[in-house]
């Protein structure tokens, strides 16, 4: 399970590897954090050209979505809400748990199934105790 600041740390290594990339002469980082109850989303961009002290527009720079149960750090897209962005992703989690307890169920049935078949089967002789 992660914590804030691991998460952090995750969407910072991959700024980190925007800003490497040519063209990107500005400083990049974590503009703001936002609670969710599956973990967080990062918005990130520009913090400044050095030169104006304005910050200049990004495109391309979809927020970041971490979970926090899953590990899981996804890049966002710019062309569809975020809102909906986190609902598809809370859907994908429901989903997901839904099929591990289908699973396990599963997995439980065949366990009984496979004890029973297996158990030998003991008679008395009748009349006896």
């Amino acid at each position: 399970m992660l914590t804030k600041e691991d998460a952090r740390r995750l969407v910072l290594a991959e700024i980190a590897q925007v800003r490497n990339c040519p063209g990107h002469e500005y400083e990049l980082g974590i503009l703001r954090v936002q609670e969710l109850p599956f973990g967080w989303i990062f918005y990130w961009g520009s913090v400044g050209d050095g030169r104006s002290g304005q910050r200049p527009r990004l495109g391309g720079n979809g927020p970041f979505l971490v979970d926090r149960e899953n590990e899981r750090l996804i890049r966002t897209a710019t062309n569809v809400p975020v809102a909906r962005q986190i609902a598809d992703h809370e859907r994908r989690l429901r989903r997901e748990a839904h099929a591990r307890n289908a699973a396990a169920k599963q997995a439980a049935q065949r366990r009984r199934t496979e004890t029973t078949a297996t158990d030998p089967v003991r008679h008395r002789p009748s009349g006896s105790s």
